[in-house]
């Protein structure tokens, strides 16, 4: 007799019963919603921002249908998209009084309308594409002149690092504007120096001019090598952009260099997108400068640095305990030197660290400016939208070499997550502004998931009159393992919060007729067992059995040209490719274990089998004299 065991039984119920939950949530549709999120990472998202939402709600006469705080956000539940847009309008007055020094993101989002049970199992529905859905479109705007300032920046540490390896004494070295200006005593040095420069730094044309008694030896950047970073900083910016929307886990993405000097971002399906604007919108990178801790102990100097007015040379800046501190202007080492950076805790006080790790560049002016400033303060800022924080300002004890640096000063393990994100996914070449910002609709219009819905619906009931006419209760069996199949398929989907667009949905369809595929294989096996004069029970197992190989080896072929797209495609065919592979995965379970289990639950426990409801059998010598 045909009996699944106990545990195979449970495994086929455990399955659809899961895959029913996780498909529960793409029915209940998606409500307008406004998402609050931190932009500085001095600022905590708690009960307190909570708190502070609800009451300028509520001052302006909005009436939110639920207000919910989570890790990084507080979302408002919305009615419709009328009062979606005015209380993004108020939260956003009463949150960020200072447009041009904003403390928090409002962003305009769409919140899930599933049960709180549903949401507390993680069962979310799955995102829609551009061309299904839409999502968030931000148009950024690249400041060239600033890609040229920070190219500079790096070259003045550089040429200092040149001088003192070439043993050339000089008087000082500072950037003027777009150029870097280096000081010297005599001629004769000055003229050492050019050499060294032309033959070490062929970007910069070299020009004489004179300060006073002091010679100088002016650099600027060519012309070409102008041109040549500029479209360095756009390429450059694109590339992490994509590796920051990576960290986000968004699905198919659409990152491109728009004109000169701008980048669209479209980001489709996007749920979370407060967070997605906070970490493009940063420009977050790190400077190690020198404290000036002479000026930093004088009360009087403090007092005026505090009202706006430090000492030539340096800037003011407050730590993280509130204590004022002037940092010198001149740039040690920048973000430019990371290779990575890992969150962490430190290994003494256990507190939450950042661990970065240095190039040999890096490494080298590190380990030589910690030589020569032991006993001395080294402030280690993270510049965010042009303005700087003092992440911690340690007293150098010794020398620091290899690589390694850790960074820490009370900040919490998410926000040191957050630091380390933004770092690992690499600098910005240059700083970028969102200038365009737009919840966009569907590309295609609603239309095509009313015309992707009916295809696939269509299909699944032309294949399932087929089957039923002509296999009769194998038939039905085939339908309900082909349904299975599809809900575990949007169960996955869903669980692995995937992006569908209208690629995916061509691949769904695709999928239904490669899975009934494999029940024909089966039924017809069953038959030709028959055929040959075996019992019911032994063709059901034998059908089954004999059938597996052919059907895991057509699975297997064509999952490779699955992964092959999956690996070497782009955009619209790599959706089409996920949505593919998971098919080709669940088609297998279903078709073979779903469909076996059914068939042994209605025939297994019946010893006396004559027949089976299959359609019409061909025997041989039937019909012959």
């Amino acid at each position: 007799m045909n009996r699944y065991p106990l545990w195979k039984n449970a495994t086929v119920l455990i399955a659809l019963v899961l895959g029913l939950l996780y498909t529960l949530p793409n029915f209940f549709g998606e409500a307008p919603a406004v998402q609050v999120a931190s932009v500085k990472s001095t600022h905590k998202v708690d009960a307190k921002l909570m708190a502070q939402v609800q009451e300028a709600l509520k001052a302006a006469s909005v009436a939110p249908q639920g207000v919910v705080l989570d890790l990084n956000s507080v979302r408002v539940r919305l009615a419709d998209t009328d009062t979606q847009l005015k209380a993004r309008d108020v939260i956003e007055k009463a949150l960020n009084p200072v447009a041009a020094d904003a403390t928090y993101s409002v962003a305009l989002n769409l919140v899930s309308n599933s049960p709180n049970w549903l949401t507390g199992i993680h069962a979310l529905p799955m995102y829609l594409g551009l061309d299904l859905r839409g999502g968030v479109h931000f148009l950024l705007q690249v400041d060239m002149k600033g890609a040229l300032t920070k190219r500079l920046d790096s070259i003045g540490a550089d040429l200092r690092s040149l001088m003192r390896d070439k043993n050339i004494r000089h008087g000082g070295i500072s950037r003027e504007g777009q150029s870097v200006a280096i000081r010297f005593r005599e001629a004769e040095t000055r003229e050492k120096a050019r050499a060294a420069l032309t033959d070490n730094q062929p970007d910069l044309q070299l020009a004489d001019g004179q300060d006073g008694a002091d010679l100088k030896l002016v650099a600027t950047l060519k012309p070409e090598a102008q041109k040549r970073i500029q479209e360095f900083a756009v390429k450059q910016n694109i590339t992490t952009l994509h590796n920051r929307i990576n960290e986000l886990g968004v699905a198919e993405p659409v990152i491109q260099q728009q004109g000169a000097d701008r980048i669209v971002v479209q980001l489709p399906g996007v749920q979370d997108t407060a967070k997605a604007k906070d970490i493009l919108g940063r420009t977050a990178t790190l400077e190690v400068r020198m404290v000036d801790d002479e000026a930093s102990a004088n009360p009087s100097v403090m007092e005026l640095a505090a009202r706006g007015q430090p000492p030539a040379g340096t800037e003011y800046y407050v730590e993280r305990g509130g204590r004022g501190l002037l940092v010198k202007k001149q740039v040690v080492l920048t973000g430019e030197r990371l290779t990575d950076a890992q969150p962490g805790f430190d290994n003494q006080t256990h507190e939450a660290a950042v661990h970065l790790s240095l190039d040999s560049a890096g490494a080298r002016i590190f380990k030589d400016v910690t030589r020569e400033s032991v006993g001395k303060r080294m402030a280690i800022l993270l510049i965010e939208k042009g303005k700087g924080e003092v992440v911690t300002a340690p007293v150098i004890r010794t020398e620091i070499g290899g690589g390694r640096v850790q960074i820490s000063g009370r900040m919490s393990t998410m926000e040191a997550n957050d630091v380390a994100l933004l770092l690992r996914a690499g600098s910005l070449a240059a700083p970028m502004e969102i200038i365009e910002e737009r919840t966009i609709g569907p590309s295609l219009g609603a239309d095509n998931i009313a015309k992707g819905f009916n295809s696939t619906l269509w299909g699944f009931s032309a294949i399932s009159a087929f089957m039923i006419a002509y296999y009769l209760l194998f038939g039905m069996v085939s339908v309900v393992a082909l349904s299975a199949n599809l809900l575990f398929l949007v169960a996955l989907l869903s669980l692995l919060q995937a992006t569908l667009t209208l690629p995916g949905i061509a691949a769904i369809a695709l999928t239904l007729g490669m899975a009934i595929d494999a029940n024909v294989l089966i039924n017809e096996r069953v038959r030709e067992e028959l055929r040959n004069g075996s019992t019911p029970q032994a063709a059901i197992m034998a059908g089954y059995e004999r059938a597996w190989a052919t059907i895991l080896d057509s699975n297997v072929t064509t999952l490779i040209a699955g992964v092959a797209l999956l690996i070497f495609g782009s955009g619209p065919v790599r959706g089409f490719a996920v949505v593919h592979c998971l098919g080709i995965l669940t088609s297998i379970f279903s078709s073979v274990v779903v469909s076996r289990a059914m068939v042994n639950l209605i025939y297994g426990r019946r010893r006396k089998l004559e027949a089976l409801s299959i359609g019409q059998v061909w025997k041989p010598g039937l019909g012959t004299k």
